[in-house]
């Protein structure tokens, strides 16, 4: 009666919780390796030809197992290959920018390594690996391939700090519940490891294709999914979309599991249809979860590159949004290294630079495909965001915080929330109107703007660093939310890195001095850097700097020791309103 009584208070504060739109829906299970967390599908299924793999072969990158080139090619997406030490050359074209096209193979150590240490670096938890059943015959070159990757796959995870656990792809026949037990366990000895995704303390086992048409009856599954679990196995189901729509025939299976996982691919392609996915799955996915005691790990795509559905971010930040709103217990990314069908959030080409000069169709473009330039770790950087909202580091919201590109020192978007055309990256110093065009910047353009970790951008309304000013720390997605409004009002500019600067008047306002860097200011040296003698009222301090103020030239007179932000000179004991002639930054 108490397990009854919990799970239906569970099911009415999950309901309240999912239509509110807010906080977290409780799960079945305590936070762990896949409550709470984000996940990757991780395929590792490509080779390169003489790379020592036992496929021997190009597979799944052309589809007759000979060099991938324009004719052959199955990738519909380009990857970007700068961080790997190993490539193998293809037979198509050089890439635009000249360098030979060259394809990595994750059966090199470094391959899978530099992709956890994508992971790592972006605060992604871990990876699912794909391990089909219908590979897993015992002395076959299908299954040396997969058990050699797995291998890679788990000395990466534990290099770098992330989890991992095998998902099975249950698209063909084999008896995965031996599998598990003989080669998992027992022989590569995959559940040992440190970094085997764990939780309720058991190790994690996904089947992927629960209860799809074709693919055994409820009694094959149910045998199955208890198989794994008296082998002390924490299961999770990899289901359709729509799987709560066949619980009354399938949910024996359905609740035989720990977790469920729907797929999206082919279902979410645009904002509307993630929208659907929230009030038409997630939220009656959610109930039966919280009613049946399952957790609930759902599905985030970044959209097919190569059919132009992820508009610079926004598809997939849509569905975190959804995803967070409606509680879910955690989420899996489909896919890391999905090249083949354009939904891959690994390093892609940016620009068509780094794509070979006769790709044709999808596989041409690159992540700049609807105008907008992209670096090409932006959807992991993307899902590193993802992962914050998730776990209540960043708060819940629909506006992407996540710039397409990584700021060095500055760069404006014609649009807000870092949409539209871009302009050149714009180092530290002083722009005029003209300046400002010539790196992309039109007068009275800008609407958004990406500011690297410890700069400083002021922006003036009029020319020649005048008129109404705005001083910016950090990223600014809109415009429109400054005082006074910004949007479209950017003649000249200041971007300075980690530098002091003085303001004319009090809270920041009148014409801002340049960037002073570490260094001693004498009164002529100030005046050389826009500040005159007995001028400043205010004053902007990055973190980590001391200004040391004097009233008298060549440091000496009364002194004041700002080390933050100081808005108002008249309020410091004495006054330092219009007094400074001499300056130390440190």
């Amino acid at each position: 009666m108490k397990n009854i009584f919990v799970k239906r208070l569970t099911f009415i504060f999950g309901i309240i919780s999912i239509l509110c739109g807010g906080g977290p829906v409780m799960a079945a299970s305590p936070p762990g390796d896949v409550i709470g967390k984000v996940i990757v599908g991780y395929q590792g299924w490509f080779s390169g030809q003489n790379d020592g793999s036992p496929n021997g072969n190009w597979s799944h990158y052309s589809n007759n197992g000979l060099a991938p080139g324009s004719n052959n090619c199955v990738l519909v997406s380009w990857p970007d290959v700068r961080d790997y030490t190993t490539t193998y050359q293809t037979t198509f074209a050089n890439l635009g920018n000249g360098q030979p096209a060259k394809l990595p193979s994750p059966w090199d150590q470094q391959t899978v390594t530099v992709h956890f240490q994508w992971m790592q670096q972006n605060g992604i938890d871990g990876a699912a690996l794909q391990r089909f059943a219908s590979w897993t015959t015992p002395g076959s070159t299908r299954k040396a391939q997969d058990d050699g990757i797995a291998a890679r796959v788990k000395t990466a995870a534990e290099a770098t700090g992330r989890n991992f656990f095998i998902m099975y792809d249950m698209s063909g026949t084999g008896n995965v519940t031996n599998d598990w037990q003989t080669t998992i366990v027992n022989t590569l000895h995959l559940t040992s490891s440190s970094s085997y995704a764990m939780q309720n303390g058991k190790p994690v086992v996904c089947l992927w294709g629960v209860c799809k048409t074709g693919r055994g009856s409820n009694t094959d599954w149910i045998n199955t999914i208890n198989g794994l679990t008296a082998q002390g196995c924490y299961v999770i189901g990899g289901v359709l979309h729509d799987w709560t729509s066949s619980t009354s025939s399938n949910g024996v299976v359905y609740t035989a599991c720990d977790a469920i996982q729907p797929w999206m691919v082919g279902v979410i392609g645009t904002i509307a249809q993630a929208d659907a996915t929230y009030t038409g799955h997630i939220v009656p996915d959610m109930a039966y979860c919280s009613s049946h005691g399952l957790d609930y790990q759902m599905a985030v795509l970044p959209g097919d590159n190569s059919a132009r559905q992820r508009l610079h971010g926004d598809l997939m930040w849509e569905q975190f949004y959804n995803a967070v709103r409606g509680g879910v217990n955690g989420i899996y990314i489909s896919m890391f290294d999905e090249y083949n069908e354009g939904n891959q959030i690994a390093k892609t080409a940016e620009d068509s630079s780094m794509i070979p000069a006769n790709a044709t169709g999808g596989l041409a473009l690159g992540l700049n495909e609807d105008g907008t330039a992209c670096s090409s770790d932006y959807y992991l950087r993307l899902t590193g965001d993802g992962g914050k909202m998730l776990k209540g580091q960043i708060a819940l919201t629909n506006v992407r915080p996540t710039p397409p590109t990584p700021a060095t020192g500055a760069r404006f978007y014609q649009d807000t929330l870092y949409g539209g055309t871009a302009s050149q990256a714009l180092p530290a110093g002083s722009y005029t109107q003209s300046q400002l065009a010539a790196l992309g910047v039109p007068d009275n353009w800008a609407s958004s703007v990406v500011v690297a970790t410890g700069w400083t951008v002021t922006m003036y309304s009029s020319n020649n660093f005048t008129g109404t000013s705005w001083m910016l720390t950090t990223n600014m997605p809109t415009f429109t939310t400054l005082i006074p409004n910004a949007n479209d009002q950017m003649t000249s500019c200041r971007v300075a890195n980690g530098d002091v600067v003085f303001y004319q008047n009090t809270q920041y306002g009148g014409t801002a001095s340049q960037g002073l860097p570490v260094g001693n200011y004498t009164t002529s040296q100030l005046a050389a850097k826009g500040m005159p003698n007995e001028w400043a009222s205010s004053v902007r301090v990055p973190a980590g700097r001391t200004v040391i103020m004097y009233a008298s030239d060549n440091f000496a007179g009364t002194s004041w020791t700002r080390t933050s932000d100081t808005p108002d000179f008249t309020i410091l004991s004495p006054n330092a309103n219009d007094q400074v002639s001499s300056v130390k930054v440190q």
